[in-house]
């Protein structure tokens, strides 16, 4: 899913809320004097999770058609709610590459498109809660603040880099955020993986030096690939003030790579299908989204007590 369309779903999910509430409220003035409804009787739901070889084949049906079209299946996991599996995908064509979710009954026979979204008086608290205990990356801005804004993002990732100048601004206006960069690099990059581990090492190293490190990084996107990958992050490492060795030896150590692992795993945690993904406050919003937005979400939450 694009960017502007997780936006657009973003803008629209909110816009029919705002409408069935305000359509409840002419429609259905006694919906408070009722009684409550008997609670069902619990039972436990089992998610039976389709094979990648079926979601190879619903797409192929799906997609086959235009053979400028290819996909990638990213993962396959039980989803928030009870039966139905959630199956991440990364769809490629000529005008580039986005993630997108699904969620597939444990019948095996329907499929849902679209998002899933927290529910309740406190719909963000629960991310937010496994954000503040799970975050291990660097960050800016005050540690105490009334709004944390948490990235994920792919080095690798074209709309990451686009997104950066975005977010740049957005901390420019909001000083009084704290702002952590966290690290999810996607499988299907092939220099992903070691450019997170150079962005651990070199934020771990010094904390001037990391935002310099992603920005250059960023900027030479373009450059790297898998073949010159670790001499091209050495030479920005030495550019952002880092020592290039120290931090090439840091990112070959498995505590390195158990630490991608464990924020590439709280990524999950949260429902993260593709990067780059914001959560203000807990409250999950595509990295793409315009710099305004962004600001009133974040001007929001922090009026929250």
């Amino acid at each position: 899913m694009t960017h502007i369309d997780r936006t657009l779903l973003y803008r629209t999910v909110l816009a029919a809320l705002l409408l069935s509430g305000i359509m409840v409220a002419q429609t259905k003035p006694s919906l408070q004097t009722r009684p409550a409804a008997k609670p069902a009787a619990s039972a436990e739901v089992t998610t039976v999770l389709p094979t990648e070889e079926t979601v190879n084949s619903f797409l192929f049906q799906m997609l086959g058609y235009d053979p400028t079209k290819s996909w990638k299946v990213n993962d396959i996991r039980p989803s928030v709610v009870p039966g139905l599996a959630a199956v991440s995908v990364t769809i490629t064509d000529p005008k580039g590459s986005g993630s997108t979710q699904f969620l597939v009954s444990s019948d095996g026979k329907h499929v849902l498109t679209g998002e899933i979204m927290p529910f309740g008086a406190k719909p963000f608290d629960e991310a937010r809660a496994k954000l503040e205990k799970g975050v291990n990356g660097p960050s800016k801005g005050p540690a105490k603040a009334a709004v944390t804004i948490v990235e994920f993002s792919d080095m690798q990732c074209p709309h990451c880099a686009k997104a950066a100048s975005t977010i740049d601004q957005l901390l420019a206006e909001e000083p009084e955020a704290h702002f952590i960069f966290q690290n999810y690099p996607l499988p299907m990059h092939n220099w992903a993986e070691k450019a997170a581990a150079y962005v651990d090492c070199v934020g771990r190293a010094s904390n001037e030096a990391v935002w310099k490190f992603i920005q250059k990084t960023f900027d030479d996107q373009a450059n790297i690939t898998e073949a010159n990958a670790e001499e091209k992050l050495k030479a920005i490492a030495t550019a952002s003030g880092a020592n290039a060795d120290q931090i090439a030896a840091c990112a070959a150590k498995p505590d390195t790579k158990a630490r991608i692992e464990a924020s590439a795993a709280l990524a999950k945690s949260v429902d993260v299908t593709g990067t780059p993904t914001l959560f203000i406050n807990g409250q999950s919003v595509p990295g793409g989204a315009p710099e305004d937005l962004l600001k009133k979400i974040v001007d929001f939450q922090a009026s929250q007590k």
